[in-house]
């Protein structure tokens, strides 16, 4: 027969107690006020992103975009054969009409 232990008869030892993990936090980033476009004024602010430009988006990753497209496309009707290129091509449509939108975009 197994005897009880009792906490106060027998403490667990160091081994059996599960170690605490130590959590780095990260060091707040103080960035500059004129780096923030938020503390600019409104007119500031746009000529800022007028100089910088738009984002642009390499063909690596702009492929990448359409083939998630194409896949999700393809998904959506049940992976029948014979509309692979109809999706791709629609994929195609639909990322280059978000990239244009989104160099539009007023800001």
């Amino acid at each position: 027969m197994a005897s009880r232990r009792t906490p106060s008869s027998n403490p667990p030892s160091p081994k059996s107690q599960p170690k605490a993990k130590s959590v780095a936090t990260p060091e707040p980033v103080t960035v500059p006020p004129d780096v923030t476009m938020e503390a600019m004024p409104p007119s500031k602010a746009r000529a800022k992103r007028a100089a910088v430009g738009p984002p642009t988006v390499s063909l690596d990753v702009r492929r990448g975009m359409i083939a998630e497209a194409a896949y999700l496309r393809a998904e959506r009707r049940g992976f029948a054969p014979g509309g692979e290129a109809e999706d791709w091509l629609a994929a195609e449509a639909e990322v280059d009409q978000l990239l244009r939108a989104d160099r539009r975009t007023p800001q």
